[in-house]
């Protein structure tokens, strides 16, 4: 096990360095001068001080090649330093700091809806197969799917606040356990709650004929002491082997999610720095957002030889 981890987080140091290398060429290449377009975005002549942006540039580093830039940026971030703001000059790492904390929550609360809810709704889907309940669940995964956030997220709003009056707008950040979180956390979860359902529903199939559970059912044991006892573990193990993809859905659809619901997470900080163009901050999510997925990658291949031991030696052979 440790073997196989150590093997992981080694790939994932060149993983990443590619990652940044190609966001950082993408953004040096293609997002034109931040200075710049700082100055475009002011009012006034200002934009035209030529000597003002020089010197600016000169101060930020910017007039330097381009692997030069990348070369000091890899430095500092070896050192843990994020560098600031183009267009704030704030500390990047403050700015996340700030902001990171809010759609972890948020992750870790829809994570655990999703989870039990979806899994829930894939038991009772196998358990009543090919009957109008199992038809209900199934045809609800596959639309709940196919719907983006941003169109679920004005609908769904639309729905609780319009229609049924049970909640004020929700917008803003006012902390977990407020009443308003109960929405942008249910639309985060939506959407991946429909893999959930798939997997866990496809597993307990599978489970339903193995021998040991019809030998269970001939001996008079309850059906629920069946289904938590002997089909759990097994259904567990696809539904934990998807969180990596889940987490990657999750952390694209919270870009949309803070920006319609006004959450000021590290989802609305990524479109506020693509809009200036400050890449500082757009590398260090990419940096981060590419290390919450190893570590949840991690986590998986943690957990799943406890709910199923084959896996390990499967993964040792590889």
């Amino acid at each position: 096990m440790w073997k196989y981890i150590g093997d992981r987080l080694l790939r994932w140091i060149p993983t990443v360095l590619v990652v940044l290398f190609v966001v950082y060429a993408l953004v040096f290449f293609g997002a034109g001068d931040p200075i710049k377009l700082i100055f475009l975005r002011a009012p006034g002549d200002i934009a035209y001080n030529a000597e003002r942006i020089e010197a600016m540039r000169e101060a930020a580093g910017l007039n330097r090649s381009f692997l030069v830039q990348f070369w000091n940026y890899l430095l500092h971030l070896g050192q843990g330093d994020f560098g600031n703001s183009l267009v704030s000059g704030r500390s990047v790492g403050s700015m996340i700091a700030k902001a990171f904390p809010i759609t972890l929550q948020m992750g870790l609360a829809a994570g655990a809806f999703l989870t039990i809810f979806g899994t829930a709704l894939g038991v009772i889907a196998a358990l009543n197969h090919n009957r109008w309940l199992d038809n209900v669940i199934s045809g609800f995964a596959m639309g709940i799917w196919g719907v983006p956030v941003f169109v679920s997220g004005p609908l769904l709003m639309i729905f609780f606040v319009k229609v049924l009056g049970i909640m004020a707008v929700p917008y803003g950040w006012h902390g977990l356990f407020n009443s308003r979180v109960i929405l942008p956390m249910l639309v985060l979860a939506i959407t991946p709650m429909a893999l959930i359902i798939r997997q866990a529903r496809s597993a307990l199939l599978q489970v339903l004929s193995e021998d040991y559970i019809r030998t269970a059912r001939s001996k008079g044991i309850p059906n629920i002491q069946i289904v938590v006892r002997h089909m759990m573990r097994p259904v567990l193990s696809p539904v934990v082997s998807q969180l990596g993809i889940i987490m990657i859905n999750m952390l694209n659809n919270a870009v949309l999610l803070e920006t319609v619901f006004g959450i000021p997470g590290v989802g609305n900080l990524a479109v506020e720095s693509i809009t200036s163009s400050d890449y500082p901050v757009i590398l260090a999510l990419v940096f981060i957002g590419s290390t919450v997925v190893l570590m949840v990658n991690l986590l998986v291949d943690i957990v799943l030889p406890f709910l199923d031991p084959r896996s390990l030696s499967k993964k040792e052979t590889v």
